[in-house]
Parts: structure tokens; sequence; C-alpha cells
């Protein structure tokens, strides 16, 4: 069935591709790249052979909901796995550690830096939320009326403060500058993933985008912020700080 702009994506074929892209990222890390173009040619192909003609608006719509909904959080699933050989030895691999033993510092690498990056995105969102609602005076963007300059700027400052404590307790190479250049990027890309699904949203139509939990708008408007850091935070922690700690 049409959405109310008339688009009609491949749903259910996106839904169940995006489902086995977060499998692969989970137990075959390294093909989870692989699978993303390989899912993409499954749906062009299932939209090419529907009884109706399918438009580059349907195909277009399809492939952005399995990167947007499958293959950018597959990073943190990405993320959470990293020092997973390290943690073999603790209960289920380290995914349910044990907490009596361990403490920040001697936390799974995949944890400690999944729960450093949950804390900067509630940071960031709490942040804004407050300063912008008692505090706000200039409208950010026209997309979402409610967010202001100083609830983003606040917000952003709350993200970096949690960062850099975080790179500080981790003893991360050049703390002060990772730390601070982490809680950045967090920030930023937490509020530009909080605008880019008010934007999907006023370009559909509707005001949530769900009803699955009822007076919080739908999984999407809860899960915004954290769709575009994810993939940030792993190159973050895989590629930046290697290279510094060689230095």
């Amino acid at each position: 069935m049409p959405a109310p702009t008339g688009v009609a994506p491949a749903r259910k074929t996106t839904l169940a591709v995006s489902q086995v892209l977060l499998v692969t990222a989970t137990f075959a890390p390294n093909l989870a790249d692989a699978v993303l173009p390989v899912a993409g040619t499954f749906i062009c192909f299932y939209l090419l052979f529907q009884p109706k003609l399918s438009t580059i608006a349907d195909i277009s719509t399809s492939i952005l909901g399995l990167f947007y909904g499958g293959y950018l959080p597959s990073y943190w699933v990405r993320l959470r796995s990293l020092g997973s050989l390290e943690s073999s030895n603790l209960p289920l691999g380290g995914y349910w550690p044990d907490w009596a033993h361990l403490n920040w510092q001697t936390l799974p690498q995949g944890l400690s830096h999944t729960l450093l990056a949950f804390g900067c995105i509630w940071a960031a969102d709490i942040g804004a939320y407050l300063v912008g609602k008692f505090f706000g005076r200039t409208r950010l963007s026209n997309i979402s009326p409610k967010k202001t300059v100083e609830g983003a700027v606040f917000g952003v400052v709350g993200s970096i403060t949690v960062a850099t404590i975080g790179a500080w307790s981790l003893h991360w190479p050049f703390w002060q500058f990772t730390g601070v250049g982490l809680g950045l990027v967090i920030g930023i890309a937490s509020l530009l993933g909080d605008l880019t699904e008010s934007m999907m949203k006023r370009d559909a139509g509707v005001k949530d985008s769900g009803d699955l939990i009822p007076g919080h708008g739908g999984i999407l408007d809860r899960a915004d912020s954290y769709v575009f850091t994810a993939p940030l935070v792993y190159y973050f922690v895989t590629l930046l700080l290697p290279l510094l700690q060689t230095q």
C-alpha cells in the first residue's frame, strides 16, 4: 500500500534484508559490508518484477531504508564486538561481563566504548532539551521548530564533557584532544540524526514515526540520535586511536 506521499517501497523485503545485515554484523563482522550491495541488488530485483511498475522513488526509498535502518545501526553491533577475543572467557563472551570482578578500565573494549558513546548521546540529548526548553531563544532550523541554537550548543558541550572524562579514565592517547574530538563528533552527529528523522517525517506527512511506543513518537524518534553516530564512533575507535597510539 503506498505511503501518503505516493511512494511504495519494498517494506517487508527491506526489513528482512536489514535483519540479515544485522545478524551478519553479529556473527561475521568482516562480511557486513559485503551484505549491503548484495541486499540492495536483491531489493532492486524484487521491485523490478512487481505487477505494478515501480518508480525511482520506490527504489531509492527502499535502499535508504536499508542504509538507514540496517547498515548504519550495524556499526553498533561491530563496535560492541571489539575485543571479543580478549573477553571470550567472560560470561556470554563479554556481552554480559562479571561486574563483580570488573571496573570501568577493565571492561571489554567494545562494551566500554559503547557505554561511553551512549553516555555522550544521552548528555547531548538531555542538555539540548533542558537548555532549549528554558533558555532557548534562537530557532535552529525550520525542520524542527522546537530546536534552538542555545540547546544545540549546550548539547554538544555536554557530549564533549562526558567524552573527555571517558577518554581520561580509559587512558586514551592525548586524551584532552581525543575526548574533545569524540564528544564533538557525537554531539553533532546526534543532532543531525534528530533533524534528519524530523525531515523524513515531514516529507512523509506524519507526526510520529510509529505507534509502537505510545507517547514517544515511535522507534525512530527514540533512536534517531544513534543512527549516524555509530559508524563515526566505530571508525574513531578503530582507525584514529590506534594511529595515535603509535606516535
